[in-house]
């Protein structure tokens, strides 16, 4: 979903690729030094796939960092006037760690507006299985990371959606027009829709030689994964859609909707608990209260930045909250601490959350190109958005919806095709992951998509929230569905076991 809301992922990074070094050339000793020394070749480390040629390089998030080959791929900015302007694309491949097959992944990142280069570091871990015997390809869809990304600043030169958090009207659509107006003449942002996209995806596929592909499709991706299949279906081997956008829903119709079904479920756990219920009471009565206090105006706050250390003086607002719970429950090992952190809150200390909002805004706010994901949504959801009258009752209320149809009033966008909304459907074996918690892409999604796909399985897994191929046992499951393209018979008893993350009860954790 909007990479803005997406979750970040504490998934272990596992290095496959190893370095190719040089051996050095040995100078000979000072006796000899009258003779001439020995020049130094010079390498290449370069690779060949396919008719791309990748140099090695190191992709990092953070604190994760893998080794990769990366490349580039020159593609039309549109391809119905293929003799037109290029854009470039960046690729990146992560080799086979053994004998690959023929067919490699595709790993498609959330968003809109999430890289798939930047991102994978961060879930790098739950490929390891899968990569002993393919390669993976990740590419940059256009609009985001190093392919000519769409990045929207405010005026303090910061990735946002808007300048110093005004959501007004007025104020969203100037800054829209004001980041349109940086890229025009430069390249027509109309071009960056998903359909676009997928045209660049069987452009990388005929480049690096693949016939047949897999597909895993995360968040957004899934949208992305679902068109290619398809247009595409002959090169499709696999398709793995992990938090799924059924291509019927309206991206950001339901947000407030589905927040408020995963929080119920959610704290719920605290309710079922005899200590959390003791100690925190009813987590939606203290979430109730505390916006009640905060409709009567920011409260001041002295906290701690949970980034750099230093001290700073703040307005916590009521859109914090709102911003920060809907992010925490996007997992719900992180959204443990919310019952809590509103108990403490109700007593006046608030700092806690206002030290979470910056940081966890912040993280989320670097990592999506908000340009391409107004070129996605304004094409492709906006039309049909509507204000609904029971999200003004909701914690999220109307204003994505507001926003989104505000500015995509005045950014440049071309209309989606005729067939867009149509389902995939057909005989392809697809690999469909929900969380039972999910905030954003509940199981019903899930559900909606499977009824058209008679080879599908649909897993859900207990207790999780967005985005599951991480979890417990289902990197193995992924990997032993690429063996056999059989979701059908995928036996998935394993991620059965899977238990509810235990509430926060006091500042050293949950009851033993």
């Amino acid at each position: 979903m909007q990479d803005k809301h997406k979750k970040w992922l504490n998934a272990a990074v596992l290095l496959l690729v190893a370095a190719w070094v040089a051996k050095p050339y040995l100078i000979k000793d000072s006796a000899k030094a009258d003779k001439p020394k020995a020049a130094v070749a010079k390498v290449d480390n370069s690779r060949l796939l396919g008719s791309i040629r990748f140099t090695p390089c190191t992709l990092a998030k953070g604190t994760e960092s893998l080794m990769a080959y990366c490349g580039t791929l020159q593609v039309p900015e549109n391809h119905d006037a293929p003799d037109g302007r290029k854009i470039t694309l960046a690729i990146s491949w992560l080799p086979a760690s053994g004998d690959a097959e023929p067919d490699p992944i595709f790993m498609l990142a959330g968003g809109p507006g999430q890289a798939a280069r930047g991102s994978f570091p961060m879930v790098a871990g739950a490929f390891a299985e899968a990569r002993k015997k393919r390669h993976i390809i990740l590419l940059d869809q256009r609009g985001t990371g190093d392919s000519s990304p769409l990045k929207c600043v405010n005026e303090k030169g910061e990735s946002s959606v808007v300048d110093d958090e005004d959501y007004s009207a007025d104020a969203a659509v100037n800054f829209a027009k004001r980041c349109a107006a940086q890229y025009a003449g430069k390249v027509d942002v109309a071009q960056f829709s998903s359909s676009d996209a997928i045209r660049d995806l069987d452009a990388a596929r005929k480049a690096i030689g693949a016939e047949k592909i897999n597909l895993i499709g995360i968040s957004y991706g899934t949208r992305m994964a679902q068109l290619y299949g398809k247009r595409y279906p002959q090169h499709i081997r696999t398709i793995t859609i992990d938090g799924i956008a059924p291509l019927e829903t309206v991206l950001g119709q339901e947000h407030a909707k589905n927040l408020e079904s995963s929080l119920d479920l959610q704290f719920a756990q605290c309710s079922k608990d005899k200590a959390c219920r003791e100690k925190l009471g009813d987590p939606r009565a203290q979430l109730n209260t505390l916006l009640a206090t905060l409709a009567k105006g920011p409260v001041p706050v002295h906290y701690r930045d949970a980034i750099t250390g230093e001290w700073k003086d703040g307005q916590f607002s009521s859109g914090h909250l709102a911003m920060l719970t809907r992010l925490l429950a996007y997992q719900p090992q992180a959204a443990s601490l919310l019952p809590l952190q509103f108990a403490e809150a109700n007593q006046g200390r608030v700092d806690a959350l206002m030290a979470l909002s910056e940081m966890v805004t912040h993280d989320i706010s670097d990592q999506i190109m908000h340009g391409m994901q107004l070129s996605v949504m304004c094409g492709e959801d906006a039309p049909d958005l509507v204000v609904d009258p029971e999200d003004g009752k909701r914690l999220l209320g109307t204003g994505l919806v507001d926003l989104l149809k505000a500015q995509c009033a005045v950014w440049p966008h071309k209309t989606r095709p005729a067939d867009f909304r149509t389902p995939l459907q057909g005989d392809l074996p697809v690999l469909i992951l929900s969380g039972e918690f999910d905030p954003v892409t509940p199981p019903r999604y899930g559900d909606l998509v499977a009824k058209h796909l008679p080879n599908s399985k649909h897993i859900i897994a207990k207790g999780q929230g967005h985005n599951v191929l991480p979890i417990g046992c289902m990197p193995k499951l992924f990997a032993k569905f690429l063996e056999s393209a059989d979701a059908k018979h995928l036996d998935d008893a394993c991620i059965k076991t899977l238990t509810y993350a235990p509430m926060f009860t006091g500042l050293n954790g949950w009851e033993p």
